[in-house]
């Protein structure tokens, strides 16, 4: 067995809340894997038709930052699940205004970037964080995740 195995399914034994955070992160993980990445490869291809090489390079900027933003979460997720759950949610919130401030300053980076089609980035930012947090909830939704966990 692996050291990560290990370590993880040590964290598992010892609070059982972990199991239930890290089969909701593999779950989501694998739905954003699944659906989202088409998702930014059809805006990509939209956006080159309608816009150009601006339209590619610009939807292509704004995919990889909303997938990197979507990854980051279940990240995150996965970081935190052996924590005590008051420290899930600091990490959970916290990680969520660091996500928002690195995007904000991305995005004030790249404004006046001229190859890069304004449009064309936002819209496909937004379909992606969008699509990413739908199969997100979906995926966590068909999780089987016990609401009490016996001590």
């Amino acid at each position: 067995m692996s050291e990560t195995e290990n370590a993880t399914e040590k964290t598992e034994q010892e609070n059982p809340h972990a199991k239930v955070v890290l089969q909701a992160a593999s779950a989501m993980t694998k739905a954003s894997l699944t659906f989202v990445p088409p998702v930014i490869v059809a805006c990509i291809v939209l956006f080159t038709i309608l816009n150009g090489v601006p339209g590619l390079l610009g939807s292509l900027v704004g995919g990889v930052l909303a997938f990197l933003s979507a990854l980051a979460t279940l990240g995150m997720m996965r970081f935190s699940a052996g924590l005590d759950p008051m420290f899930v949610m600091v990490t959970a919130l916290g990680g969520y205004v660091i996500k928002v401030a690195v995007l904000f300053g991305a995005m004030s980076l790249l404004r006046g970037v001229s190859a890069l089609h304004p449009l064309s980035l936002g819209i496909t930012m937004i379909v992606a964080v969008v699509v990413a947090a739908a199969v997100e909830f979906s995926a966590y939704r068909k999780t089987k995740i016990p609401t009490i966990i016996p001590a």
